[in-house]
């Protein structure tokens, strides 16, 4: 009689690590991808070379892991009163508070391990970046608009880039040319963009338990708020591409993003969970296609 062959399954422990650091959900991941991959592109005149690409790549998958980390931890019993939330390891119990920690601390040594391999200017925003991260779940006890603080962290990975390619040898970050902090400040508008719909998704729960989002500060003007914040980030992305000199492609991933956005308020706009949660987990298609105007434009020149 034939046997019946079972793919092997993780064990138990592991699942819930995985799920913990959102492995199964890229999205997350890919949103702070795509501004860095643009970053480095434009920092470096084209492709970087394989040793920086598998450093930020890999590096923004680690850093994200850790932050949901640290972030399941802190929210730990805001998450217990939130629906989307209530099930995740660290809130059921199913992993300790310590464990957590644990994974996120390793997971962010190994992450600086990779920045050890670029220089010290890399060096020296990382730990920026990794205090902002630290401070981003804390920020929602007391900032109005804590997407605000997350949208830095998030946007990281862009001056870093800079800092790969043209930061040089010295323990500074002078080297780190203006585009790079404008790209920062204009990435940040689009988080703003798309973690106000995330936040929207949990409105009612966090309106009952006290936690600040930008979708409660903005009320009845949050769709607006929404669309503003990508018409700001577009179009300052596409102002900052005309002054270092892009061109035809990268308007064309511009366009390509804009209509995306259009798309998204057609989800957000009676403000249903489901389609403001579809237009966040969506969202990183947007990036994308900023990303592959910008590849693409460099590749033809």
């Amino acid at each position: 009689m034939p046997t019946t062959t079972h793919p092997p399954r993780l064990p138990p422990r592991w699942s819930l690590y995985l799920d913990l650091i959102r492995w199964n959900r890229p999205a997350g991941w890919l949103l702070l991808l795509w501004p860095t991959l643009s970053a480095l592109w434009i920092a470096a005149d084209g492709f970087p070379g394989w040793h920086l690409l598998a450093v930020f790549v890999l590096g923004t998958v680690l850093m994200r892991s850790a932050g949901c980390c640290v972030n399941d931890v802190a929210d730990r019993e805001f998450d217990r009163h939130v629906k989307r939330t209530a099930q995740r390891p660290v809130t059921s119990g199913a992993v300790s508070i310590r464990e957590a920690l644990a994974l996120g601390v390793v997971l962010a040594l190994l992450a600086f391990g990779l920045v050890l391999t670029t220089n010290p200017p890399t060096i020296l925003l990382s730990f920026a970046a990794l205090a902002i991260t630290l401070a981003y779940p804390y920020a929602k006890r007391f900032v109005s608009m804590p997407q605000a603080v997350l949208g830095v962290a998030f946007s990281f990975g862009i001056p870093m880039a800079f800092a790969a390619v043209l930061g040089g040898s010295r323990w500074a970050i002078d080297g780190v040319p203006w585009p790079a902090w404008a790209l920062m400040a204009s990435n940040l508008f689009w988080v703003l963009a798309y973690d106000t719909e995330y936040a929207m998704v949990d409105r009612d729960d966090d309106l009952k338990i006290g936690m600040k989002t930008s979708a409660i500060t903005l009320g009845r003007f949050d769709v607006a708020g929404v669309m503003a914040f990508y018409a700001v980030h577009l179009a300052s992305w596409a102002l900052l591409g005309r002054l270092m000199g892009l061109g035809t492609w990268f308007y064309a991933g511009v366009a390509a993003a804009a209509v995306q956005t259009l798309w998204h308020f057609t989800l957000i706009r009676t403000r249903s969970r489901d389609g403001s949660f579809k237009a966040f987990r969506l969202n990183h298609w947007v990036g994308f296609a900023l990303f592959a105007g910008t590849a693409i434009d460099f590749a033809l020149r």
